[in-house]
C-alpha cells in the first residue's frame, strides 16, 4: 500500500505519538483541529474589527462561520467514507441531501386537512426529531437504491450515474403532478418549484424538547444587554446556539466515523479500496460492503443536508444544483482524502478561505481603501496595464471576488494537485492492529535485557 492511499486519520494508537515514543499536547488531532477553528475565529473577528464591526456585527459573523464550518465539515467526512475509504467516487452528494431534507419537511411540517396555497404544502405534523429520523433512513434507503445497480460500474460511469441521480432527483422536485397530493386526508407534497416553507425552527424546536425557552429568552436578553447587542438579541445568539449544536453533531460524526474506520468492518472497506479482487479472494463480499458503507455515507449526507437547510426557513430545488457536490469535493480534497482529521480542517479551511472569505476579503478591502475605484468592464481594467498601472485590475478583481470564487477555487486545487496532493493531513499511517503489538515506549537497552533474560531461562544460568 502506497503512502498516499495509506494516508487515514491519525486517531489510531499511536497517533499523537512522536517518533521518540514521547506525546505532546501539538501531537494530537483534537489539539489542532481546536487550534484551527479558533485561528478563523480570531482571523474573522480581526476582519470585523477592520471593518468596523460593532459586537451584533461581530457575534453574527462568527455564528455564521461556526455553521458553515460545521457542515462542511460534516459533508467532508461524510464523502471521506466514501471515497476515502471506499474509494466510491460519489459525485451526487446534494442529491442525498435534498431527500434528507425534503423527507424532515414533509414529515415534520404543520398537518393540512385543506388544500394549502402553493409553497405552503402541509406535512404530517410529527415532532421534529421523528422527521430528522426520518429523513436520514430516506436518505440510507435511497442510496442502497442507488448502489445495487450502480455499484456494477467502477470509477467513473459511477460517478456519472451518482451526479445524474441527483439531477434526476433536482427534476423530480420540480414536478407539479407532485407538488400538492392527498395521502389519508393530509395535504403534503413536494411544493414543486415553489418549493416548500419550513414552519419548524430547528432553534426552537431544540429548547423547547428540554423546556428551556423561557430561561433561554430571559439569558439571551441580559447578555445581550450586557454585551450591547442592541434590541431583540435572541436572532443573533440563536445563530451561535446553532452553530454550537452543529458541532456536537460534527463530533459525533467524526467519533462514527473514527469507529467505523478502525473495525474490522472499516479495514475492509480499505482493502476494497486498493484492491477488490484481492479483498474477493479473502472471501470477502465486496459488494455487501460497499453497498452498506455507500448507504451509512448517503445517511450522514443526508443528516448534513437537513441540518444545512432547516434553518433556512424555505427550500426550492434550485438549491440543489450540483455546484454543492463540488465544493465539498474541494474539502476534502484540502484536507486530504482518507483522513478523518484531514476532512473537517478541509472543511473549516474552505468554509472560512474559499467559500466565505472571498467576499469577506472584498468588504475589508473596499472599507479600508474608500478611493480605490473600480472600473465596470474587464477592458477598461485591463488597458492600464500597458501604461504599467496594475491598480485598475487589480480593484475590478476585488469587485467581482464573488463571481471569480470559482477561479479561485480552480487555481486553490491546482496548486495542491501539483504541490500538495495528499492534503493538509495527507501520507498518515493506518494501524495495522487495533492493538499496540509493541511498546515502542521501551528502550533498546531495557529490550536487549529482556532478550537476555528470556534466553536465560531457556538455556541457562551465568555459571553457564
Amino acid at each position: 500500500m502506497s503512502d498516499a492511499s495509506a494516508a487515514a486519520d491519525g486517531d489510531a494508537p499511536d497517533a499523537g505519538e512522536s517518533d521518540n515514543g514521547s506525546f505532546t499536547p501539538w501531537d494530537q488531532d483534537a489539539v489542532k483541529l481546536t487550534t484551527l477553528v479558533i485561528g478563523l475565529f480570531a482571523l474573522y473577528l480581526l476582519g470585523g474589527y477592520l471593518l468596523g464591526y460593532g459586537t451584533r456585527q461581530q457575534l453574527a459573523s462568527i455564528g455564521q462561520l461556526s455553521i458553515l464550518i460545521g457542515i462542511f465539515a460534516m459533508l467532508a467526512l461524510a464523502l471521506n467514507l466514501h471515497w476515502g475509504y471506499t474509494g466510491l467516487f460519489n459525485i451526487g452528494i446534494i442529491g442525498f441531501m435534498a431527500i434528507g431534507i425534503y423527507a424532515t419537511a414533509v414529515l415534520s411540517k404543520g398537518a393540512a386537512t385543506a388544500k394549502p396555497a402553493a409553497g405552503s404544502t402541509g406535512g404530517f405534523g410529527l415532532p421534529l426529531w421523528m422527521g430528522i429520523i426520518g429523513g436520514v433512513i430516506a436518505a440510507a434507503i435511497f442510496g442502497g437504491l442507488v448502489a445495487l445497480p450502480a455499484l456494477r460500474l467502477r470509477a467513473d460511469y459511477f460517478a456519472i450515474v451518482t451526479v445524474g441521480i441527483s439531477e434526476i432527483v433536482r427534476f423530480t422536485l420540480l414536478e407539479t403532478e407532485i407538488q400538492k397530493v392527498q395521502i389519508a386526508g393530509y395535504w403534503t407534497g413536494l411544493g414543486g418549484g415553489s418549493g416548500l416553507i419550513l414552519d419548524f425552527d430547528p432553534t426552537d424546536r431544540f429548547l423547547e424538547a428540554f423546556g428551556l425557552m423561557d430561561a433561554y429568552v430571559g439569558f439571551s436578553d441580559t447578555l445581550g444587554e450586557q454585551l450591547g447587542v442592541g434590541s431583540n438579541p435572541k436572532p443573533i445568539f440563536d445563530t451561535l446556539l446553532y452553530g454550537l449544536i452543529l458541532f456536537v453533531f460534527l463530533i459525533g460524526f467524526y467519533m462514527l466515523l473514527q469507529r467505523t474506520g478502525n473495525s474490522p468492518y472499516g479495514r475492509v472497506l480499505k482493502a476494497i479500496r486498493e484492491d477488490e479482487e484481492a479483498t474477493k479472494s479473502l472471501g470477502k463480499d465486496t459488494n455487501r460492503f460497499k453497498i452498506k458503507g455507500f448507504m451509512l455515507g448517503c445517511a450522514l449526507m443526508g443528516l448534513a443536508g437537513i441540518l444545512f437547510y432547516a434553518e433556512q426557513g424555505a427550500i426550492t430545488p434550485d438549491a440543489f444544483r450540483p455546484r454543492l457536490t463540488f465544493y465539498v469535493w474541494i474539502a476534502l480534497i484540502i484536507g486530504g482524502a482518507g483522513s478523518n482529521t484531514g476532512s473537517v480542517a478541509g472543511g473549516a479551511v474552505f468554509a472560512a478561505f474559499l467559500f466565505r472569505g472571498p467576499i469577506f476579503f472584498k468588504n475589508i478591502v473596499q472599507n479600508t481603501f474608500d478611493s480605490l475605484d473600480a472600473p465596470s468592464t474587464f477592458g477598461q481594467a485591463v488597458s492600464p496595464i500597458t501604461g504599467a498601472d496594475p491598480i485598475p485590475l487589480v480593484a475590478y478583481t476585488i469587485d467581482n471576488m464573488g463571481q471569480l470564487q470559482l477561479v479561485l477555487m480552480g487555481i486553490v486545487l491546482i496548486y495542491l494537485m501539483h504541490n500538495r496532493p495528499e492534503g493538509m493531513f495527507g501520507h498518515r499511517k493506518e494501524p495495522a492492529s487495533p492493538i499496540r503489538l509493541q511498546d515502542r515506549t521501551q528502550s533498546k537497552p531495557a529490550a536487549s535485557a529482556a532478550a537476555t533474560d528470556g534466553g536465560r531461562d531457556q538455556g541457562g544460568t551465568d555459571d553457564e
